[in-house]
């Protein structure tokens, strides 16, 4: 923006094809320039020109840009019967979202490669994912999706709590109900971040990113292999922006932002771990910790009597068979108990 900063004072026209508001460069330029120094012309955005010509109501479909951002952003959208209009960075993309469709189970759903719209080079082209063949596709391209899923698609629920089966993990896990009942005490708001610490898999992180897409998160986990495998799930789940940190608490976390939101799900018997987190946090912040050992309980009981909250003791049991391998009776096998210690920041 320097060049058109530096013309400031004189009638400038800055050219952009679409509408600049629209994942182009009103967003940068909304950054440096008053409304009041500005007159605005918007064209039709890309959006807008392939769901005129495809005949799909705009506000009944996912639309998302990735241009220059990771294709695994379409992978929590892919819901059977889902239409997506995807912007898209070369000629390559369609190709490559073909390939993520095959691979997340999802091969037989349509893509539309819309070319140049609005140009004299316009070309709309339709091919299944599985079967895709198109070659010499332009540049300038926008793919539409209708999604069809097959048996064994990867597909996300919009709820809290996803199915352990679907993260990658050494049983270094928050389990499904348990991770539903943290979320709701972590409780995100837009545009908040959070601290994973002591993150395991990073389904903690994984599913806050997930409630929202101006959501932030910074998972902190000590050991490399696991840093490699929330990598992995993080991809695998459409949220690739999540950050990594590699290290130990409360040092790791000396230096990052101010969060809105912490949760601990290990360590927290680190020395002076929690004293930090409750230091870091912003105004009105939530830090969440659960505890499945004595020690880390005992922790909680002293802080809850020091700094009131919440705390709750969760109790799961599950049915299963009893009797040996030719009875056919069911009891409830428990799970170890959680307690879990919420606070809010004054």
């Amino acid at each position: 923006m320097a060049e058109v900063l530096a013309l400031r004072g004189q009638a400038v026209c800055l050219l952009a094809s679409g509408d600049p508001f629209l994942h182009g460069v009103g967003n940068l330029l909304a950054g440096h320039v008053a409304a009041e120094e500005t007159t605005v012309v918007p064209a039709p955005s890309a959006f807008s020109l392939a769901a005129s010509r495809l005949l799909w109501p705009l506000a009944q479909v996912t639309q998302i840009s990735l241009c220059g951002r990771p294709l695994e952003l379409l992978r929590p959208h892919l819901h059977p019967g889902a239409r997506l209009l995807a912007l898209t960075s070369d000629e390559h993309s369609p190709a490559a979202i073909a390939k993520l469709l095959v691979e997340a189970g999802c091969g037989d759903s349509r893509c539309i490669v819309l070319e140049a719209l609005a140009g004299p080079r316009e070309r709309i082209r339709s091919v299944r994912a599985s079967d895709f063949n198109l070659d010499d596709i332009d540049r300038l391209n926008t793919v539409a999706i209708e999604v069809v899923a097959g048996p064994q698609a990867r597909v996300l629920s919009h709820s809290s709590g996803l199915a352990d089966a679907l993260f990658e993990h050494d049983g270094q896990l928050t389990k499904h109900e348990i991770r539903a009942l943290t979320l709701s005490a972590l409780a995100p708001k837009h545009g908040e971040l959070l601290w994973d610490v002591g993150a395991g898999s990073g389904s903690v992180s994984i599913e806050w990113l997930l409630a929202d897409p101006s959501l932030t998160a910074i998972a902190i986990e000590h050991r490399a292999d696991r840093v490699a495998r929330i990598r992995r799930n993080a991809s695998a789940f459409g949220v690739p922006h999540l950050q990594l940190i590699e290290g130990s608490a409360p040092d790791a976390i000396a230096r990052l932002p101010a969060p809105n939101a912490i949760f601990i799900g290990g360590g927290a018997t680190a020395p002076g771990l929690i004293d930090a987190a409750q230091t870091a946090l912003l105004s009105k912040g939530r830090l969440v910790v659960n505890s499945v050992t004595l020690e880390t309980e005992a922790i909680l009981l002293e802080r809850y009597a020091r700094f009131g909250g919440t705390l709750t003791r969760i109790d799961i049991a599950h049915a299963d068979g009893i009797g040996g391998e030719h009875a056919r009776l069911s009891g409830w096998r428990a799970a170890m108990p959680i307690v879990q210690w919420r606070w809010v920041k004054p």
